[in-house]
């Protein structure tokens, strides 16, 4: 990036920073005017001795939780990431900065092992092939996985046999084709983001081995589909593990999501999707998330009970438009990856959610799993807050992973 495109980026990123600062400001103001609305209201209502109902303001609330950090290095980057995807300045909005800085952040892990030292192989000088044996090495260390690696190294010399490729040309020849890499199977799919489809009941369920943060994953999307205006309810299916309605249950309050369970020992795992598919359609709702047992693909008795769910959604609601979602935990590196490959055999998996990418140096599983299971990555957590979960964006995920160049 020369002087002048570093200038104009910097100015760019300084007038979303002005909006923002004022758009929080302006949404402070309105909290505080309906706080005092409600007191003066309490109190009226105090005097008349009468109820009232409490006004919601969980809204505006979580609105202003985030807070506008400091005009720096990680905000022009979040900024210009957005601005590359077609936003404009009034467009940018507080939770996608601070979304966009902890993935930056939850990757610097794998970025400290790869991309500073691929970095410093390549400077600005021309590649050679003594750099791509380099980055081969760097990309395998990072778990990014044999097929993927020597798809992009097999590309990088056929390139090189043809043109002098510069470092900074080389980096953006990268960023292309792990992007490619990750796209593929979301193509494939014919889904680029997932949602619930209006109209039909949506089931999603959440499988995985116990400790990759499955119930902790599904409490997070609770509370991205409530906010994101879908009619939501949790069934409480992994009967199995102590504790784990309990958490999911803490989980329902925090994303204020009901959750149908059986309180009962040894409860079957599909008589409580039963009771959640009727309290779905009573309701009227969009997402039915169910949380499944921790299993492994050599459990035969946890897989069958999986099947069982599926037959009864099946025999419930026909039209039901099901995903098999598989959590992931990033910092498992190659040990995911085999998790991955031993559901998409047994699971009839539709996509995967990668978790604890914060704090690994092994984030580049996630091209692993694309390029070697065909998987859509879907979603992508990087946080222990409620909110640090979001919809896959292989665009930022790159970008994030490369941010050093």
């Amino acid at each position: 990036m020369t002087n002048n495109e570093s200038d104009s980026s910097r100015e760019w990123a300084s007038q979303a920073y002005a909006l923002l600062k004022q758009k929080q400001e302006l949404k402070k103001q309105e909290l505080n005017k309906q706080e005092e609305e409600l007191k003066a209201e309490q109190l009226k209502a105090e005097e008349l001795k009468v109820a009232v109902n409490k006004k919601n303001l969980s809204n505006l609330q979580d609105d202003v939780e985030v807070k506008l950090g400091e005009f720096d290095d990680d905000f022009t980057w979040s900024a210009m990431v957005l601005a590359a995807q077609g936003k404009k300045v009034n467009e940018i909005s507080i939770d996608e900065i601070d979304w966009l800085s902890k993935l930056r952040k939850g990757l610097e892990e794998t970025r400290k092992g790869f991309v500073s030292e691929l970095l410093d192989k390549l400077g600005d000088d021309p590649l050679t092939p003594e750099s791509l044996d380099d980055l081969e090495t760097l990309l395998i260390r990072a778990d990014v996985g044999i097929d993927s690696t020597d798809k992009v190294i097999n590309k990088l010399r056929k390139k090189l046999n043809e043109e002098v490729v510069g470092g900074e040309e080389g980096i953006k020849f990268l960023k292309d084709e792990l992007r490619a890499i990750i796209e593929k199977p979301i193509q494939n799919s014919g889904t680029n983001i997932l949602v619930p489809q209006k109209g039909k009941l949506n089931v999603w369920l959440i499988v995985g081995v116990n400790g990759v943060g499955k119930t902790t994953t599904l409490g997070k999307l609770a509370y991205l589909s409530s906010k994101s205006n879908y009619k939501t309810l949790i069934a409480a299916a992994d009967t199995f593990r102590a504790a784990a309605v309990e958490q999911l249950q803490v989980w329902g309050d925090r994303s204020k999501v009901d959750v149908i369970s059986n309180q009962s020992k040894n409860a079957d795992p599909a008589a409580v999707v039963f009771d959640a598919i009727n309290a779905a359609n009573k309701r009227k709702s969009d997402l039915l998330l169910v949380d499944t047992a921790g299993r492994l693909q050599n459990k035969n008795n946890l897989m069958d009970e999986l099947s069982k769910i599926k037959k009864i959604i099946d025999k419930k609601v026909p039209d039901a438009i099901i995903e098999s979602l598989l959590v992931l935990d990033a910092s498992q590196g190659q040990n995911g990856l085999k998790q991955a490959k031993s559901f998409a055999k047994s699971a009839n998996l539709s996509g995967a959610i990668i978790t604890k990418l914060d704090g690994t140096s092994r984030g580049g599983v996630s091209l692993a799993v694309s390029a070697e299971v065909n998987l859509p990555i879907r979603f992508i957590g990087a946080g222990e807050g409620i909110k640090d979960l979001r919809p896959f964006n292989s665009f930022e995920f790159v970008e994030a992973l490369l941010a050093d160049r």
